[in-house]
């Protein structure tokens, strides 16, 4: 049949898209006019949490069948974000939360000088005076991470894409790199932890960039995936254990190796001793070079350039393996 005006007006018009000239019955609540107890009994339904859409109903999230999907929310979405942001190359700082920068450690030993005079026979006393005189001596390395916040926050990587500086959000020595980064006008990236008393970031992270997961697991292989060299100053359990998980892989090569460098030779050579491991045969003579010490920042960066230019790899080139 021939197009004419007449049956062409008859055609009907594209629907609109999110309303409707007459609502369908189920969006309009059954009356008070109908039943009186109607409205009581819908509120009812729909206050109840079972009426939550599943990924707005935290208590359903939170139960320990849900776990896997947690965990896949935990790594996907610091990983649809850091892409999202370009992140593509980091340089990973760990260290203590307990060394604050030199003027606030050494702030410390002064109050507790004085307090120690007031009550000299107080054995307890003394010994917090003796342990902040340890890390007033070690807060020098606040302005070590600093400065080298600072070097790799200057680099400009391909296509836009900065080398970060990637540590997990806290105070002390991670403060110190992120500040630095900061400082140099780059993007700079923190990894929080949620902990059962609250955790604050360091105030110097992108804020954009600063993550908080729920599962260490998540968040150790968050740090990994872009690494491209692993820098460690004086710490704790939490350094440490982020140290060895480091060197295990590498070990193992389930990640593709990437320099290590220990800031701090003396602390670290009583913190473990490397030596004796090797000794007693519980690890390989080249297990003991996976990692090297340095002192000052400037140092830290030549090494890993060295590094990569003996190995005859990028420093922002993609890593041929990502961790699983």
């Amino acid at each position: 049949m021939a197009r004419t005006p007449e049956n062409t007006a008859r055609k009907p018009l594209p629907v609109r898209e999110d309303t409707r000239e007459v609502e369908l019955p189920e969006c309009m609540p059954k009356s008070e006019r109908e039943d009186e107890q109607a409205p009581e009994l819908i509120r009812r339904i729909m206050d109840s949490p079972n009426y939550r859409l599943a990924d707005e109903d935290v208590d359903f999230l939170n139960e320990d069948e849900m776990r896997g999907t947690r965990l896949m929310l935990d790594y996907q979405k610091a990983e649809s974000l850091l892409r999202e942001q370009g992140i593509a190359h980091s340089i990973v700082v760990f260290g203590g939360t307990r060394i604050p920068e030199p003027s606030v450690a050494w702030a410390r030993v002064e109050r507790l000088k004085a307090e120690c005079a007031t009550c000299p026979n107080d054995t307890g006393l003394k010994q917090k005076l003796s342990i902040a005189e340890r890390v007033a001596e070690k807060s020098r390395y606040y302005d070590v991470a600093r400065e080298f916040g600072r070097i790799v926050g200057a680099q400009e990587g391909p296509h836009g894409n900065r080398l970060v500086v990637v540590t997990g959000g806290g105070p002390g020595m991670m403060e110190a790199a992120n500040r630095g980064a900061s400082e140099s006008g780059s993007r700079t990236v923190g990894l929080n932890i949620n902990l059962p008393r609250e955790q604050f970031p360091n105030p110097y992270i992108t804020p954009d960039l600063c993550f908080r997961f729920r599962y260490f697991a998540l968040r150790k292989l968050h740090f990994l995936l872009r690494a491209r060299a692993l820098v460690v100053f004086p710490g704790g359990y939490g350094t440490l254990d982020e140290l060895f998980e480091t060197l295990t892989l590498i070990q193992t090569r389930k990640i593709h190796p990437v320099p290590v460098i220990l800031v701090g030779e003396e602390y670290w050579s009583r913190a473990f001793d490397i030596d004796f491991l090797m000794e007693e045969g519980v690890i390989d003579p080249e297990d003991r070079d996976l990692f090297w010490f340095a002192e000052e920042a400037q140092e830290i960066w030549d090494d890993i350039l060295r590094w990569y230019a003996r190995t005859g790899r990028n420093l922002v080139a993609p890593p041929e393996r990502r961790p699983e």
